[in-house]
């Protein structure tokens, strides 16, 4: 593939999803657009680019952007911030909206859906000590396949088997041959929705929580600053941001800062 291809490809999935891709990112191109190409009866990259050079075909510019922001997820990644949620901020929340019992969380660029499902199943834990409360978690991600698949809840053998406990695998999921299956009542607390981070998320209404991990890593800073005042804007004064433990706001953005001795957790500033 010539630099005026890769150039425009990743032009492309840029202006479309924010996703920064340099020149040593070509293997991700090969990797995940070659076989896309296949399918559509092209040789490879050169004839997907010139294609969509000659003609611009949105849906298969939409498979593009895709293709390349689908990223692997696992349950309760990094368990960290799970703890800080089930031990630290909860416990503040339902102390402050002891009047409403009402706590809204957004899940953001939620690809598989493994981090939401683990929210649930964390809330689920908790049993009694926050019966009465409602919990709504709002699932998003830029992939029309991600958004669909998590909603299903189904997964396999390796899905399940990273980063899940064993007897919260046997108290949540039903085995369907090589395939598990998430509890019903789970996937009721989650409304899973295709959204697009460079988007305004107004309509998406105001939160509690927001988990936004290992996402601005691949972002450059103007995005990355203008993400976060999208966030800023729909997180509740007293609400918290979770980023990934490589990401931070500092430099970046004014919205917000860092939670003291808690890392990857931010609140707005001024709160």
């Amino acid at each position: 593939m010539n630099s005026g291809d890769f150039d425009f490809l990743a032009n492309l999935v840029k202006s479309r999803s924010g996703l920064i891709l340099t020149a040593d990112k070509s293997y991700l191109l090969e990797s995940r657009l070659v076989p896309l190409a296949r399918r559509h009866g092209m040789q490879g990259l050169d004839e997907l680019a010139q294609g969509l050079r000659r003609k611009f075909d949105e849906k298969l510019a939409a498979e593009v952007t895709d293709a390349m922001t689908t990223n692997e997820s696992l349950f309760f990644r990094d368990m960290k911030p799970f703890d800080q949620f089930r031990d630290i901020v909860l416990p503040k929340m339902l102390a402050t909206r002891a009047d409403r019992k009402a706590v809204r969380i957004w899940s953001a660029a939620c690809s598989s859906g493994q981090e939401p499902y683990s929210l649930a199943i964390l809330l689920n834990e908790l049993g009694s000590k926050i019966a009465g409360w409602r919990f709504e978690i709002i699932a998003t991600d830029i992939s029309t396949e991600m958004v669909t698949r998590a909603s299903e809840g189904v997964y396999s053998q390796f899905e399940v088997q990273r980063g899940l406990p064993i007897q919260m695998l046997v108290k949540y999921f039903k085995q369907d041959g090589n395939r598990w299956l998430i509890d019903a009542a789970l996937k009721r607390m989650i409304n899973f929705r295709e959204f697009n981070l460079l988007g305004d998320p107004a309509a998406l209404g105001s939160f509690d929580v927001i988990f936004c991990r290992n996402v601005l890593i691949y972002f450059d800073q103007p995005t990355k600053t203008k993400v976060l005042a999208g966030m800023a804007k729909q997180l509740r004064p007293d609400g918290y941001l979770y980023l990934g433990g490589a990401e931070t706001v500092i430099g970046i953005s004014d919205k917000f800062e860092p939670v003291p001795g808690q890392r990857g957790i931010y609140q707005k500033t001024g709160t």
